[in-house]
């Protein structure tokens, strides 16, 4: 698991991942430093998207974590921090609605994630922001975690927008060797370049390292006079929890194992970002360059993560499971150095990157994101007031759920969730409930004794917060506000109307790597679904031959 022995890494490894001095410059061997690259005002800025995975909404320095971030701490302080930044509780559908700006509810992603055996992905009939990026002149590039489905070629990152891909398609898997098992038996290759395996980087380097050194060849190879859109979705935090031994130095003293490593990799992956940046001002990007940051869903407890002093973890609708690391970094930015408490949600990042780019978006795009540019730049009051979490209709039903529960508006047996200014409803199950406070990972744990759970009444299917006044989730207001659990069930109910049905296919046996070289890929032939027609037709038309024989 943990790869403590593999201290004695490459150079480059080391450059890649180690840190580098803020100001410092690296310099040639006679001592000059190298030259700065020219750099031509351009109202286009440079689109850095920054997603980390499965981190948790304490594991920042300056939420108050142990674990030292001083890349993020300082980005953030030098930017805009989103101190009320919503995403989804799972790593496909943020990836969806960042992609797209629209609800899980609007492209049929509403349930769990897309598993590597499915036939499915992110729907062809939805516009990308890179395909919109591209439009008006960006060079597209995408390192890291995809996650939105790849059973056809068309659903590839290079098919979606992007000029060029290197990174993973699947959810997880081994940070050095890149393999991946589904299930016993199931197991493949998980590492592409473009459309293909990228077997020649199979080198055993660490893919936070690996995928930090892509970045910085991107940057050294592409013009900064020309727009870019770079969009870096590390595979760190996620489980497997594994990090070059070097980063063990400063957390020897965690007892919990898994926080200890979590605490390794976030180490390693605020180095990495730290090498970004710095990448960003050596090739002459930084003045006119976005860096946006942001987690993909909560931490996973079990795996290291912490979300206190919020309610839940990943996978829920609590607010451990949905409220993110977030902030804005740029020197284009006018209220630099402050913290934006407006409301944003991921699905706003599609319109507001495509406006500053100055793209246009579709009339008959249907979008669920805003512009919020302005509410981040300028402090000015966030154009969205309300934010649905999801309505998940085939997620396992709460046993007492019942439109009566629901006062006949909504059944309260399916999970859903929504927030209306300061009001937060959630109804059906809502997924695991306890707050995990930092003495948890105090031992082999995390240790459940020492979480802080409530025994709800039997029967009880819905929950009211006022998340303004109580962001912890701890007083459940349903019973006291009747009429306002009334009107959020309401909307609940109107955004329902607008679902399309979700799409959870059953695994395809011929997804089986054994079948596709060993690798993880495109399996589904557009080909063999014709020939298959065709034969089919073939086989119909001798039919009526026959039977036009027999009739004469």
């Amino acid at each position: 698991m943990v790869a403590a022995g593999l201290a004695g890494l490459s150079l480059l490894s080391l450059l890649t991942c180690g840190y580098l001095a803020w100001g410092s410059r690296r310099t040639r061997p006679g001592g000059a430093p190298p030259p700065q690259q020219p750099r031509a005002p351009r109202s286009q800025p440079h689109i850095i998207f920054i997603l980390a995975d499965d981190q948790g909404f304490r594991d920042v320095g300056y939420h108050g974590s142990e674990i030292r971030t001083p890349t993020l701490d300082k980005l953030a302080a030098e930017g805009v921090k989103l101190e009320n930044y919503y995403v989804q509780p799972m790593c496909t559908p943020s990836r969806s609605q960042l992609i797209t700006g629209k609800y899980q509810i609007h492209t049929g992603l509403q349930h769990s994630i897309i598993r590597p055996t499915q036939p499915n992905c992110l729907p062809l009939d939805n516009v990308t922001l890179p395909q919109k990026l591209k439009e008006v002149g960006y060079s597209t590039h995408m390192v890291g975690k995809w996650h939105l489905g790849f059973y056809r070629r068309e659903c590839m990152p290079t098919q979606r927008g992007f000029d060029s891909f290197f990174g993973s398609l699947l959810g997880s898997g081994d940070y050095y060797t890149h393999f991946k098992c589904d299930s016993p038996g199931i197991c493949g290759y998980d590492l592409y370049e473009n459309d293909n395996a990228a077997w020649d980087h199979d080198t055993g380097i660490y893919s936070t390292q690996m995928y930090t050194q892509k970045v910085q060849q991107i940057l050294a190879a592409h013009d900064p006079g020309k727009p870019i859109f770079l969009y870096i979705a590390y595979q760190a935090v996620h489980s497997p929890l594994q990090a070059p031994g070097r980063y063990f130095e400063h957390y020897r003293s965690i007892n919990n194992i898994n926080r200890r490593r979590y605490a390794a990799m976030l180490a390693c992956l605020d180095e990495a970002i730290n090498n970004v940046t710095l990448a960003l001002k050596k090739h002459g990007y930084y003045e006119n360059s976005i860096i946006i940051y942001s987690s993909d869903n909560g931490g996973q407890p079990m795996a290291g993560g912490s979300n206190w002093p919020l309610r839940g973890s990943k996978g829920t609708y609590w607010e451990g499971g949905i409220r993110a690391v977030g902030f804005v970094h740029s020197p284009l930015l006018k209220n630099k150095g402050s913290v934006c408490k407006e409301l944003v949600h991921i699905t706003d990042w599609f319109p507001t990157l495509i406006t500053l780019a100055e793209g246009q978006i579709d009339e008959d795009i249907q979008l669920d994101g805003y512009d919020i540019w302005e509410t981040i730049s300028e402090g000015r009051r966030s154009p969205r007031v309300d934010i649905l979490h999801n309505i998940d209709p085939i997620y396992t039903k709460a046993k007492n759920g019942s439109w009566a529960a629901g006062y006949g508006i909504w059944n309260t047996a399916i999970q859903s969730a929504i927030r209306v200014n300061h009001w937060k409803l959630l109804t059906g199950n809502p997924g695991y409930s306890d707050w995990v406070p930092p003495q948890a990972f105090s031992n082999a744990g995390p240790n459940r004794w020492h979480n802080e759970r409530v025994s709800w009444s039997a029967g009880k299917t819905v929950w009211l917060f006022n998340i303004t006044a109580d962001p912890y989730e701890r007083v459940d207001l349903s019973a006291r506000y009747p009429e306002v659990v009334k009107q959020l069930l309401r909307r609940l109910s109107q955004f329902n109307k607008t679902a399309v049905p979700v799409r959870y296919p059953p695994k395809d046996p011929r997804s089986n790597p054994k079948l596709n070289g060993g690798v993880w890929g495109p399996w589904f032939k557009e080909d063999e679904k014709k020939k298959k027609s065709d034969k089919s037709k073939g086989a119909s038309k001798q039919k009526k031959k026959k039977n036009k024989k027999k009739a004469n």
